[in-house]
């Protein structure tokens, strides 16, 4: 599987996994210019804006090793953008959700507030 496939199975399970923990996605894929915020979702009156790491090993360190600080500006630069048009939101935080794949099992963990 490509690394583009790959990316985007991982973001249908964690999609899938926090509707049955009870988020509302409101976006997928959020742009503002070139930085980008892979899934924004609520949860009790709390405004998500979660990075989705997918590996399908660790041979290059775990996923969540990959949201260093650059990563985590560009992700915080965007979500002022989101918040510019969405002022309504008092309580925000930044998440992880770090998938792995091996053979046909998966394992998905979350980092939950990582600002």
């Amino acid at each position: 599987m490509d690394k583009r496939a790959l990316g985007s199975r991982g973001e249908e399970l964690a999609v899938k996994w926090l509707k049955a923990n009870r988020f509302t996605i409101l976006a997928q894929n959020w742009k503002a210019g070139r930085k980008e915020i892979d899934i924004i979702a609520c949860k009790k009156n709390c405004l998500h804006f979660i990075e989705v790491k997918t590996r399908s090993g660790n041979a290059f360190g775990y996923g969540e090793e990959q949201v260093g600080h650059r990563k985590m500006k560009h992700i915080r630069e965007a979500a002022q953008a989101y918040l510019d048009g969405h002022p309504q939101w008092q309580r925000i935080q930044f998440d992880v959700i770090a998938i792995e794949y091996r053979n046909e099992d998966e394992q998905l963990v979350y980092f939950e507030d990582l600002s």
